[in-house]
């Protein structure tokens, strides 16, 4: 066995209904999600035990960690009695609604498997993902995707629909802050009214998916928002400004903190930025990118 490397990418939500907490006390959703080309590399090299390294001092790399949790999961699934040693080129903001320790969790399910030598296949995989974290599954996919349940049932777009996201360009950005999202999905069960029934939000979907003049723009949603908004107020500050002075139209992704905007082929993002930082410091996450 030799070591390799696995890039595990940031993913959006571009849109996002959750419609109810379910009795298990997670919460459903239906949402388009979207992988993008900016992302966290996990190296992976053959040892006699799990272990982890980060270039980022912020995360820890004990059991709670993603990527190990991953490990050990593969290792009861399979039987395999092989080790490894990882190391975890953070790149992804912790705490952004991004999908980092998800993905970084199937970016280790994937190496441990090649490292094995392929003994779990796609179905096998997406069993051990969805119970490691509700939004692993979708990182088994290589596009945008329709995610529901709650995170589980995942199913991979029309070409069509494809079509009008991939190679989107956008830019990310996120502040100093972040967003827990046990909080957020907390703050969701306390107020019930903000959830959108599954009926309209099925409805809307549908609505995007059937119209194959409808842009990327116009199928942004997030009921989320209002959640965080409500508390972080920088963040529905900054989206006004981008959007009365850019005529962009930014939205949060997943729980937050991080946000994005679609932009056009050609723009010029510094004055954006500037204003981003302006707004919330040098110390601001900014990314140019595209959807995968």
């Amino acid at each position: 066995m030799s070591a390799l490397a696995a890039f595990a990418p940031a993913k959006l939500n571009l849109f996002l209904a959750v419609t109810g907490r379910r009795a298990d006390g997670f919460h459903d959703l239906v949402s388009i999600v979207a992988p993008v080309g900016f992302g966290d590399t996990l190296r992976v090299a053959p040892d006699d035990r799990f272990s982890l390294a980060c270039d980022d001092p912020a995360l820890a790399c004990d059991e709670t960690n993603a990527v190990l949790q991953a490990a050990k999961a593969f290792a009861q699934a399979t039987g395999w009695r092989g080790g490894a040693r990882f190391v975890l080129e953070k790149r992804i903001p912790i705490g952004a609604g991004l999908g980092g320790g998800s993905s970084d969790a199937v970016a280790t399910l994937r190496a441990l498997n090649a490292m094995a030598g392929e003994p779990l296949g796609p179905a096998a995989l997406a069993g051990i993902a969805a119970k490691i974290g509700s939004d692993c599954v979708l990182f088994l996919h290589t596009g945008p995707v329709a995610m529901r349940g709650r995170g589980e049932q995942v199913e991979p777009l029309t070409a069509e629909a494809m079509g009008r996201l991939r190679g989107r360009r956008v830019l990310i950005f996120k502040p100093g802050f972040g967003v827990a999202t046990p909080w957020a999905y907390a703050r969701m069960a306390a107020k019930p009214e903000r959830y959108l029934p599954a009926v309209e939000a099925e409805a809307r979907l549908a609505a995007w998916m059937c119209d194959p003049k409808a842009p990327a723009e116009a199928l942004l949603f997030n009921n989320m928002e209002p959640v965080a908004f409500e508390k972080f107020v920088a963040l529905p500050t900054l989206l006004g400004d981008l959007q009365a002075r850019f005529a962009l139209a930014p939205q949060m992704s997943g729980s937050g903190s991080a946000c994005f905007a679609l932009v056009p082929e050609g723009a010029v993002v510094a004055d954006i930025t500037a204003t981003i930082r302006a707004a919330w410091g040098e110390s601001a996450f900014v990314a140019d990118t595209r959807i995968g």
